[in-house]
């Protein structure tokens, strides 16, 4: 029997999904993209300050290895070879900082994730110096200077924790998104580890000229970052390494992608006008746009898509990015408990059906695209007597679909030609009542593939087709064709129209909503930092002093 099977397999691929909020790795058959075998392991965040969210390399390189070793596992009781895994891929939460020593292999603080927002004051001095009538960086690199991006994070690290300071002055520190933290683990740490990183995650650094696709010593020089520590440039497809432990030593890792960029390759939009929209953490539309570098008029990002080989041409897309989507629902369920499980939003939303003229502003790190406003805030609004935690379930889920309508009106403008239908994925894509919302609130069909780990799919993708593994085509004619299920629009155009301004008149109210006051440092702030708040403390105090004497 295992023989029959082992025959009837052939070659296999796998794929590193390392996400926000959990690690995960899967094993494909190549011939039919269907998952053999997978597991899961949840990552930990750490919010040791407000708006500031980390989380230990350690723990997700050791969440890799866990989750490696138990697909194996789960291979060998299904009497499949481990041998037949010919090479694997690497997908990963994209921005999100490391900075580690090349000596000793540790990492030099926690990695900053992409939703932090600690860098809000640095990002509004840097504006300041750039010319709005020519901005370089946002010409180099498609992007908005913000706090999303890995330049301002690693500026960051650099100005405020000493460890890294030092490591940077004596040559010893070493960068990485966490595709490069991986890699060079996997590959040896230490012990020769390949310190590299793919076109698609280098171009959400804020230091890569997606013309030139080459770190760029200009705004090196802006951010203040030594071109050094930087890792090497590599395609999306090619062999970067050897595994260097565990059971897959030996394998190639032979695939490299940002996140967004892998669910584009899985979706199968490799071609221009193509788009997809993922629901994980936050909520990410990508328009294949080619080998052209659109720029965009409207708030959106013009990025590297992929580069599937050495030789293979770079392919850009626009990306709309919203920065809180399933993270909502998590902070529904830790911070208010009105759910006890993340799939016991739809249940609630189910009960009414509407959110009756509640609106949600899930604007906890600021809002992303169109608006780039690091300013905003969540608001919950529209509230009466009336309302119930049901109702806000809807309205949260509600509010990722109007914010999904904002990103993609943008890109209909910036394209010129309207999408058809938006083909989805990601964890979210599980509650229906979501994407029938999304659906009623587009207007047009949203078709979702029921194979739903396109993410790492494309990672696979990337890692089998690549030179001196090949046993993946990426001719289109040999790409398995994913069945899909589709939601159709079931409200008039009309009533999406007026749910959706009044939408847009509670996001007008979330925006300016925080003022900086100074500088971000790695010290404790005073607590008189804010005037209004050492008034009401020294205020407190000579009453609490006086009322001994009273």
């Amino acid at each position: 029997m295992a023989d029959a099977k082992k025959a009837v397999l052939g070659p296999l691929v796998g794929a590193v999904d390392q996400g926000t909020s959990s690690t995960r790795f899967f094993v494909f058959n190549p011939k039919t993209a269907e998952v053999l075998s997978y597991h899961q392991v949840e990552i930990k965040q750490e919010f040791p300050k407000e708006g500031w969210v980390e989380e230990d390399p350690k723990e997700i390189l050791q969440s890799v290895y866990e989750c490696i070793e138990k697909t194996c596992e789960k291979l060998g009781q299904q009497s499949i070879e481990i041998s037949n895994i010919k090479a694997f891929g690497v997908t990963n939460q994209r921005e999100t900082t490391i900075v580690w020593d090349k000596l000793t292999g540790e990492p030099l603080y926690n990695a900053v994730v992409w939703l932090d927002l600690r860098t809000q004051s640095t990002v509004e001095m840097l504006n300041k110096s750039v010319s709005v009538s020519n901005n370089f960086v946002k010409t180099k690199t498609g992007l908005p200077i913000s706090t999303y991006f890995s330049a301002v994070k690693l500026n960051w690290l650099i100005n405020n924790v000493r460890k890294v300071k030092k490591a940077v002055e004596d040559g010893k520190a070493l960068f990485g998104t966490v595709d490069s933290w991986l890699i060079w683990n996997m590959t040896g740490g230490v012990n020769g580890g390949v310190h590299c990183t793919d076109v698609s995650n280098a171009s959400r650094t804020m230091l890569f000229n997606i013309h030139s696709l080459q770190w760029d010593e200009e705004l090196c020089n802006f951010f203040e970052i030594p071109i050094s520590m930087l890792p090497r440039i590599r395609s999306s497809s090619e062999i970067y390494g050897l595994m260097k432990t565990g059971t897959l030593e030996g394998v190639p890792i032979s695939g490299c992608l940002g996140d967004q960029s892998a669910a584009l390759v899985g979706q199968l939009c490799l071609q221009d006008g193509q788009a997809k929209s993922t629901y994980g953490t936050g909520c990410f539309l990508l328009c294949n746009t080619g080998q052209k570098c659109v720029t965009s008029e409207h708030g959106l990002l013009t990025t590297v898509a992929y580069k599937l080989g050495r030789e293979e041409p770079v392919y850009y897309a626009l990306e709309g990015s919203i920065a809180i989507a399933g993270a909502v629902v998590t902070w529904l369920k830790s911070n208010l408990e009105i759910i006890k499980a993340s799939k016991d939003i739809e249940k609630l939303a189910e009960k009414v059906g509407s959110s009756y003229g509640c609106y949600f502003v899930p604007a906890f790190s600021g809002l992303y695209a169109p608006y780039w406003d690091p300013s905003a805030r969540g608001i919950i609004c529209g509230l009466t007597q009336f309302t119930n935690k049901c109702h806000i379930a809807f309205a949260a889920l509600e509010a990722v679909c109007f914010q999904t309508r904002e990103i993609l009106d943008a890109m209909n403008s910036d394209c010129g030609i309207p999408l058809k239908h938006l083909q989805v994925d990601g964890g979210m894509t599980s509650n229906k009542i979501l994407m029938q919302l999304q659906a009623d609130i587009l207007c047009i069909p949203v078709i979702k593939p029921l194979m739903p780990q396109t993410t790492a799919l494309g990672a696979a993708m990337a890692a089998g087709a690549a030179e001196g593994v090949s046993v993946w085509s990426l001719d289109p004619k040999d790409l398995s064709v994913v069945q899909m299920e589709t939601f159709e629009p079931q409200i008039k155009a009309e009533e999406s129209e007026v749910r959706y301004s009044t939408w847009k008149k509670a996001v007008m109210k979330s925006m300016g909503w925080v003022i900086t006051q100074s500088p971000e440092s790695g010290g404790e702030a005073s607590i008189f930092g804010s005037l209004t708040l050492g008034f009401y403390v020294v205020s407190s105090m000579v009453i609490l002093i006086g009322a001994r004497y009273i």
